[in-house]
């Protein structure tokens, strides 16, 4: 029976009539989908389990919240789905009248089921699968894709009558509760995408880093086109199936008369640009902020009884955006320059800093970088047994180990790996980077850069790594000096000294980062401006190692300090934010506040503030950890490390022009030149940097690159340069810090006679 209305059929397409064969069918179908579906509906209304009223009403939507910078900027969104609701009228016209024109023409004219076309779509999918040239269709209305799309663990999506019978009772509810407005403005903001974007909002700040309500007619095409097939159509991974798909969108809008004819021949044949920035962390501004920022906010969510995952929430942050920015790229640009610089310095025997010196784009064009073949290619070959120790440090070795083989195989096995090889030194040679930066005045945080690159490296070298401060630590000795009524020209010997520990009998004899000393008496703060070891040795014998790590710890240092005559020269690990909030207090006249990342969190659904750091009652209150005068006193010997000839942060000046500025900083290194350090003081900005290798092992060949004069004072500086030329960002040239208003408390006949004053 069914072969001979087939070959009915077939003699009717033979005359090209193949809209009339679907019409001879249609009638019947109608008839019986008609009369079925009043009964089967009744039934289905008494028995089946279709979304109450109130959970129609009430639908329960995952939201993520949003972090936002402090300038407004988009930072991070927070959810396992990412979704935004946005009102009807503030979605793109484009995007309203394409998706009409593609989905349902007739939305407005039905009551929520579209009979004719259910009947049609049923039509076409049955000749489809008779082998006639009818491709399956779908016969849902907007409004039947809405009660799916809310409410799928009810109605579900598999293909069956009992399923399409519950979705139509469930837009018919819909259409009594709602008008078409709010119907399409649900639809638009509920319809899942790819990258876990839910809703045309989400849709379009992932694809083309907009608003919904600025997309053009060819964004909106392209965004309604992938609701047929987001995979397929996805302009990212099939770009010109995405033209073709967008297209379809295109003409269906003109033939409502949206679109005209003579634009759509200019476009057609043009892929759509996008831009696609995913909701993930790691698409972020400030990837490893956002990351600090969720941590934050999941903890306080559930202090709160909140979960921040499926919330619409609005998180106001502390970072600027604009600062943010300028900091990646000062960050980027020093630090591939520096990276040429280390597989420079590493390739051959003979070092290029003999011929290059400082100039670092003479480094970038040598074949000893722009061929990585050549990159650390003399260390490694000075450093089998390192390279050894890295092979059996390594998962793949472990993983060998663990499957019985013996070392010496594993270690061989994983030495004829080329690419594993090529990829454990490009790991372990590769300079990384940690930049903050925080207004002193308040803790907010206004840039923070964890790391080069957060898709090769999560660890964040600002908040996570600890590392030796070497020099950097070396002004709360002086501070402690300060407080305790020490002048600044207070008189030591540059002078190798023996001080030996009681304890394990051991004795410590520090010298200067170049090994060399004068002999020469010099005040404090000239000591502490040419960073000299010598003198800070003696300074905390003076007073005493505990004092100054219960100081520093008072100044915002979290970390264990151990209280030993080394803590001076910056023995125990610290992290950067740590150093950098200590330094805030100095910068903010001695008053100490801890970092600020968050200030308001805001329910987006009622508008009320549930959290303001103003009225956080368990935040710690700001309090003088050192008086203004004794801080004033601190400050102004650091100014001497930035504006005297031999100061170690005179390059500020003289390397990035930035006179005029009151800076007042310290640069640091650790031996071997594995840490380099740089923090600068300004009233209104404290900025620091970190510049090293991830495994201590691995360092800058010469002296000279290795310092953090030469390294972390170099992103430091570039990104101040960078801001003093934008007018809204450029810190100001009038705000000064406070001059020192105490005299010496050496006596004149003290300064006269040094050798008076040599406690040993």
């Amino acid at each position: 029976m069914i072969a001979k209305y087939k070959n009915f059929l077939l003699r009717i397409f033979r005359k090209g009539d193949a809209a009339h064969a679907a019409f001879i069918l249609s009638i019947p179908a109608l008839a019986v989908i008609a009369g079925a579906l009043f009964l089967l509906t009744y039934m289905w209304i008494l028995s089946w389990d279709t979304p109450s009223l109130r959970e129609i009403e009430n639908p329960e939507l995952s939201y993520a919240s949003v972090a936002y910078t402090a300038d407004g900027v988009e930072l991070a969104r927070f959810g396992r789905q990412n979704r935004s609701w946005v009102p009807f009228d503030s979605i793109s016209i484009h995007a309203r009248q394409a998706l009409i024109a593609t989905e349902d023409h007739r939305f407005y004219n039905h009551w929520g089921v579209n009979l004719f076309r259910t009947a049609s779509a049923a039509t076409q999918s049955l000749l489809g699968k008779l082998g006639l040239p009818f491709d399956r269709q779908g016969g849902s209305t907007i409004t039947q894709q809405l009660a799916r799309n809310i409410y799928n663990e009810q109605i579900g999506f598999e293909v069956s009558v009992k399923r399409k019978l519950k979705e139509m009772v469930t837009a018919v509810r819909l259409e009594r509760l709602y008008s078409k407005d709010e119907i399409a403005e649900m639809y638009l903001n509920t319809v899942p995408f790819l990258y876990n974007a839910y809703g045309i909002e989400a849709a379009a700040r992932t694809y083309f880093g907009k608003a919904a309500s600025d997309l053009d007619i060819l964004e909106s095409a392209t965004l309604i086109g992938l609701l047929k097939g987001t995979y397929r159509y996805d302009p990212l991974r099939n770009p010109e199936r995405s033209r073709i798909r967008r297209n379809t969108v295109l003409r269906r809008m003109i033939s409502q008369e949206w679109l005209n004819k003579d634009t759509y021949e200019v476009v057609k044949d043009s892929l759509t640009t996008t831009r696609l920035r995913t909701a993930d962390v790691t698409q972020s501004i400030a990837p490893y902020f956002a990351e600090q920022v969720r941590q934050w906010a999941s903890e306080w969510g559930k202090e709160e009884g909140i979960d921040i995952y499926n919330s619409r929430l609005r998180i106001e942050t502390t970072l600027d955006s604009r600062m943010q920015s300028t900091a990646r790229s000062a960050v980027t640009g020093t630090l591939d320059g520096l990276q040429a610089v280390a597989n420079c310095e590493w390739s051959a025997a003979a070092s290029p800093r003999m011929r290059y010196g400082g100039e670092i784009p003479k480094y970038l064009t040598d074949p000893c970088h722009t061929d990585p073949d050549n990159h650390w290619a003399w260390f490694w070959e000075r450093n089998s047994a390192l390279l050894n120790a890295y092979i059996r440090e390594s998962a793949r070795y472990r993983s060998l180990r663990s499957e019985g083989k013996n070392g010496a195989d594993a270690l061989q096995e994983l030495k004829n790996d080329p690419a594993f090889i090529d990829s454990l030194k490009s790991t372990k040679s590769r300079l990384e980077n940690g930049f903050v930066a925080m207004d002193p005045t308040n803790g907010y945080v206004k840039a923070w850069v964890g790391g080069r690159d957060l898709s090769t490296d999560w660890y964040d070298h600002v908040s996570v790594a600890r590392r030796q401060p070497g020099s950097v630590f070396k002004p709360f000795t002086y501070a402690f000096a300060i407080d305790a009524n020490y002048s600044p020209e207070k008189l030591y010997m540059d002078s190798v000294f023996q001080y030996p520990n009681e304890v394990t009998g051991e004795v410590w004899s520090p010298q200067n980062f170049s090994d060399e000393t004068t002999g020469e008496w010099m005040p404090m703060r000239e000591g502490l401006a040419r960073s000299l070891n010598t003198i800070t040795a003696q300074v905390i014998h003076d007073i005493n190692p505990l004092n100054v790590a219960n100081l520093a710890k008072n100044m915002g240092i979290k970390s264990d300090l151990d209280p030993v005559l080394s803590l001076a020269l910056g023995t125990s690990e610290v992290t950067l934010l740590e150093s950098v909030n200590a330094y805030s207090t100095l910068a903010n006249r001695g008053i100490q506040t801890d970092p600020v990342m968050v200030t308001r969190i805001i329910n987006e659904e009622t508008g009320r503030i549930i959290y303001d750091y103003q009225q956080d009652p368990s935040r710690e209150h700001p309090r003088e950890v050192l008086s203004e005068e004794k801080t004033a006193v601190v400050i102004d010997m650091l100014r001497d490390v930035i504006n005297k000839s031999y100061g170690t942060g005179i390059r500020i000046r003289s390397g990035y022009g930035l006179y005029g500025y009151d800076f007042a900083g310290k640069t640091g290194t650790t031996q071997k030149g594995a840490d380099g350090w740089f923090v600068l003081m300004h009233p209104e900005l404290v900025t620091g940097a970190w510049v090293g290798f991830n495994d201590r092992r691995m360092n800058f060949r010469s002296s000279y690159w290795g310092q953090g004069a030469h390294n972390a004072l170099f992103v430091v500086g570039e990104f101040l340069q960078n801001l003093s030329e934008n007018e809204e960002l450029m810190l100001s040239i009038n705000n000064t810090f406070p001059s020192p208003s105490l005299r010496s408390e050496i006596s004149p006949q003290d300064q006269q006679s040094p050798e008076a004053r040599v406690n040993w």
